[in-house]
């Protein structure tokens, strides 16, 4: 299926698509790539906040746009460790998935409310404020909802 259509279907029956990928066998290439893909709607979600911030025509847009882009980049290892951590708090409680069930669940959560990453970049860029941070909460804690589904079906 297409990686839009398992998005939106995640939005309705996150269990299901999870259990889905994980039928696909062990590909660390393939968890990955929901992480790049991540990190480039990422890129794009911030792109508009960036844009916002730089009134002064002597500073160029395009080292900033740059630097930003290295520094999602540097955040890789993290979502690893983040994983790992996820991963040994669900062992902990009786789970008794592997590390790369643990990094398919959180990368797949990542994937699966990057639109609701992408709204929040755009009223972040053109609203700014408490209204953007509001929104920023209600988008984290989608996310950890949705991480939480997705761990749990891999950890069974």
């Amino acid at each position: 299926m297409p990686v839009t259509t398992d998005i939106v279907e995640s939005w309705v029956r996150p269990r299901v698509v999870m259990r889905r990928l994980l039928n696909r066998g062990t590909s660390e290439a393939f968890a990955l790539t929901f992480l790049l893909i991540f990190l480039l709607l990422a890129f794009a979600a911030a792109t508009p906040n960036t844009l916002r911030q730089a009134g002064d025509p002597a500073d160029p847009l395009t080292p900033q746009l740059f630097g930003m882009g290295l520094g999602i980049l540097a955040t890789i290892p993290l979502w690893y460790l983040l994983a790992a951590l996820g991963h040994l708090v669900a062992q902990g409680l009786g789970g008794k998935g592997s590390h790369f069930g643990a990094r398919l669940a959180l990368f797949w959560a990542l994937v699966v409310i990057s639109p609701a990453m992408l709204a929040q970049g755009m009223v972040q860029g053109m609203i700014g404020g408490p209204v953007a941070a509001g929104f920023g909460l209600a988008v984290a804690l989608l996310f950890v909802g949705f991480w939480a589904v997705m761990l749990r079906e891999v950890e069974q």
